[in-house]
């Protein structure tokens, strides 16, 4: 095997080895699971190792360098129409290759899935432009990011509220596995040309103003369908009760996937051609390896989507179910932030965001730590998440207070961080998630005899939501650690300073006296 390949899949193990412990103790000690489906769920938490591996690698492989290319062409573009261009463009292709974006679609059968998607693409193209224009012409990020989240809430008062989930949700699902390397590759060509102090803190924020652009689509178009009979058709365990009907499960599910990847990766793929035949960038080496990348990026994508439809996404909804309408319901809000706590390390697109977060920051912001804080942003959002499932809560009562929040950080803390910090809000929202979260929380709702369009949906925004908060306490944090330091260093400059005052104060003084 690959020696790289076996590294991936090796932190990709211990990424979801938890999440499967978790849930094999709660089957043991709160809910009797059926064997079959247990079984099942195993089977999916290897597909999604392997999947995880073979994504990573493969991202790493095709998705950065292609990004990175595209990033550096076009800051050496001189003409803004032809450059907007290009970002609407790139927008809208890598938003319609997204695979998270046909579970949106089918989320809204009051508004045709074209329409939805077009919407939501048109939306990340949109926002993608301006996002490299503020890189190229360096605005604060800061302040665009509260001005436009003013208007998303002011806007948002216009939109039923039966869809006004929907429509948060709709930001965290466009920023997936295939967006993410993509786009946050592009930041780092975008600023790597420019070579001035803030380069590195804005290769950051192109994935926050990007996830921003669907929100405001969806809730356009949402204003003009007022889409009050959206819905969600759960997913049921198969039953499986011989090895051979497990393979035949996994065997027959995975045709739909092997046919949503190719569709989703087919538009890079034109996109990479048709960059390379117009730039010659790529030696034949390189040509090579993208094409092996974009090998690995779809086979991880099949076997990782086809792991956490078929194994994960039935069990989800069943735990719900079954822990809301026991006499410990309330369990359902620790259990859910330990659960959120291991599940966003099992994201790949977050595993990508992690690793370019320590090699543009040099290693002062390691993906260790972006794991640790994710992880902790991550339980909170999905604890609240039970808590509205669990007691109605208006969605608005957390959003609107956790944005002034984030927003007001982000006057206080390094550019840098306030970067990466929007951007790791709609990185942790990706298809573990949807697939997992989504039916948990939708399962425990429907136990719960609650609004599913109201109380259930929004787990997504919520996880998108929490780490912008995470993240900017720990830029605190750096920053403080990093004025510590520069005081340390300042005592002994001023020790020494003052030594040499007394020495020459002494020697003027003993002048005087010999004469």
């Amino acid at each position: 095997m690959n020696q790289k390949l076996k590294e991936k899949i090796m932190e990709s193990l211990a990424a979801v080895l938890p999440i499967t412990g978790i849930v094999l103790l709660i089957s043991v000690l709160l809910v009797p699971v059926e064997l079959g489906t247990m079984v099942m769920f195993l089977t999916g938490a290897i597909l999604l190792v392997i999947g995880m591996g073979f994504f990573q690698l493969g991202a790493e492989m095709s998705m950065t360098p292609l990004g990175e290319g595209i990033g550096v062409q076009i800051s050496k573009t001189r003409r803004i129409l032809l450059i907007l261009l290009i970002g609407f463009a790139m927008g809208v292709i890598i938003t319609v290759s997204e695979p998270d974006l046909q579970v949106l679609a089918q989320q809204v059968p009051s508004i045709p899935n074209h329409i939805l998607i077009l919407t939501v693409a048109v939306g990340v193209g949109i926002f993608l432009a301006i996002a490299i224009l503020r890189i190229l012409f360096q605005v604060n990020l800061s302040t665009i990011l509260i001005v436009l989240y003013l208007a998303l809430i002011g806007l948002s008062y216009f939109v039923s509220k039966d869809f006004l989930a929907v429509a948060f949700d709709s930001g965290g699902v466009t920023t997936g596995p295939m967006t993410v390397p993509f786009i946050m590759a592009m930041g780092v060509g975008l600023a790597s040309v420019r070579g001035d102090k803030n380069a590195s803190s804005d290769s950051f924020g192109l994935v926050a103003l990007s996830s921003i652009g669907p929100v405001l689509a969806v809730l356009l178009l949402g204003s003009f369908y007022h889409p009050t009979n959206a819905s969600y058709t759960s997913s049921a365990a198969a039953g499986v009760v011989t090895t051979r009907d497990l393979l035949v499960e996994f065997v027959t599910s995975m045709p739909p996937y092997i046919r949503e990847v190719i569709i989703s990766l087919l538009p890079v793929a034109l996109v990479f051609a048709l960059f390379q035949s117009v730039s010659h960038r790529y030696q034949k080496r390189s040509i090579k390896r993208i094409l092996i990348g974009f090998g690995y990026t779809y086979i991880g994508l099949v076997l990782f989507l086809c792991g956490v439809n078929v194994g994960f996404a039935p069990l989800g909804s069943f735990l719900g179910k079954e822990i809301a309408s026991a006499g410990w319901k309330w369990l359902l809000v620790p259990i859910g932030m330990l659960i959120g706590y291991y599940i966003v390390k099992a994201e790949p697109a977050i595993q990508v965001l992690n690793h370019q977060v320590e090699g543009v920051t040099n290693g002062a912001v390691s993906a260790k730590s972006m794991n640790r804080c994710l992880s902790i942003g991550v339980s909170v959002s999905v604890g609240l998440a039970m808590i509205r499932v669990l007691t109605g809560l208006p969605i608005y009562f957390i959003l609107i207070p956790g944005y002034c929040i984030a927003l007001a950080m982000s006057r206080m803390v390094p550019k840098m961080f306030v970067g990466i910090a929007f951007d790791s809000g709609g990185v942790a929202s990706g298809p573990m998630t949807t697939t997992f979260l989504l039916p948990l929380s939708i399962g425990a709702c429907e136990a719960a005899n609650g609004n599913i369009m109201t109380d259930a949906f929004g787990v997504v925004a919520l996880v998108a939501l929490t780490p912008l908060i995470a993240v900017q306490i720990m830029g605190m944090q750096y920053q403080y650690i990093l004025k510590q330091k520069e005081k340390a260093q300042q005592i002994p400059k001023q020790a020494s300073v003052a030594a040499s005052y007394e020495f020459f104060d002494f020697e003027e003084d003993d002048g005087d006296v010999d004469e």
